[in-house]
């Protein structure tokens, strides 16, 4: 059974960076995929919000503050839907920030899988002491 796990999350990771090509951020780019029942209820991508120009970073490169991460978008988008998070995994490119992990837990997310670490590590600080699983999967390990 954890060889079938491990080959579905390393699948899912894998839609997550394909999920992140849609982003338009020049600095990073993001994806993150909502699974629940082994079936994807949401996704998302860093990016500006709807009705926002595609532009992530101002002209000296630095992002933009009202540029949601991939996991706000993914989190937010189930909450329009008819789904629920639930109990639902979580694959992310990158690890969560803070104010993402605070949307983690009060989304009811029991389980993060991510393959890089973002340089700071509050956000999974934070999750460990949720009592949320988090699996790190190196982007070498996400090949088949």
């Amino acid at each position: 059974m954890e060889d079938k796990q491990y080959l579905l999350d390393t699948r899912y990771l894998r839609m997550a960076f394909i999920w992140a090509e849609n982003s338009y951020c020049q600095r990073r780019r993001v994806g993150a995929i909502l699974v629940k029942d082994n079936m994807i209820i949401s996704d998302g991508f860093n990016g500006t919000p709807s009705g926002f120009p595609n532009v992530c970073e101002d002209k000296d490169g630095v992002t933009i503050p009202y540029v949601l991460h991939a996991e706000a978008n993914a989190i937010t988008k189930v909450a329009r839907s008819n789904n629920s998070s639930e109990g639902s995994t979580l694959y992310i490119t990158t690890s969560p920030c803070m104010e993402c992990s605070k949307l983690i837990i009060q989304a009811g997310i029991k389980r993060v899988v991510y393959s890089e670490h973002y340089r700071i590590t509050d956000g999974l600080d934070l999750l460990r002491r949720a009592g949320i699983e988090i699996l790190h999967l190196p982007v070498h390990d996400t090949d088949e």
